[in-house]
């Protein structure tokens, strides 16, 4: 079962959405709002189990996390779904090739992340 899922984004509100879309999954969400809080968290917690990753954000953008995360192993062991507006075909296929499992445009139906994120880790879905 799915425990714990780190949404990274720089809207509070885009946050609250996730709790809301993801409670069918009755697991804890953590916060960051770019990728360096991020990196910061992932230092500390060892449970995460799923990113959410935007990739338009300040101080480290989506890309730039990927980047270090996929150095560091994080995306090995942790799958990384980029969800954003970012309408750049390059940035998308880049984050892909640094380690991310899928991708999603916002706005997003949230059957589609329910899909995508029971494809990428089976067991993770508690309905």
């Amino acid at each position: 079962m799915l425990r714990k899922i780190l949404v990274v984004d720089d809207s509070a509100l885009i946050h609250q959405m996730y709790r809301l879309v993801m409670s069918r999954y009755k697991c804890e969400i953590v916060d960051a709002m770019n990728g360096q809080e991020a990196l910061d968290l992932l230092a500390l917690q060892n449970d995460v189990q799923l990113i959410l990753l935007d990739i338009n954000m300040p101080v480290m953008n989506g890309v730039q996390f990927l980047e270090k995360a996929s150095a560091l192993g994080i995306t090995r062991s942790i799958p990384v779904v980029i969800i954003s507006t970012e309408g750049k075909e390059e940035d998308t296929i880049r984050g892909l090739k640094l380690g991310a499992k899928g991708y999603l445009k916002k706005p997003f139906n949230p059957s589609d992340l329910h899909d995508l994120i029971d494809k990428i880790i089976p067991a993770a879905c508690a309905a």
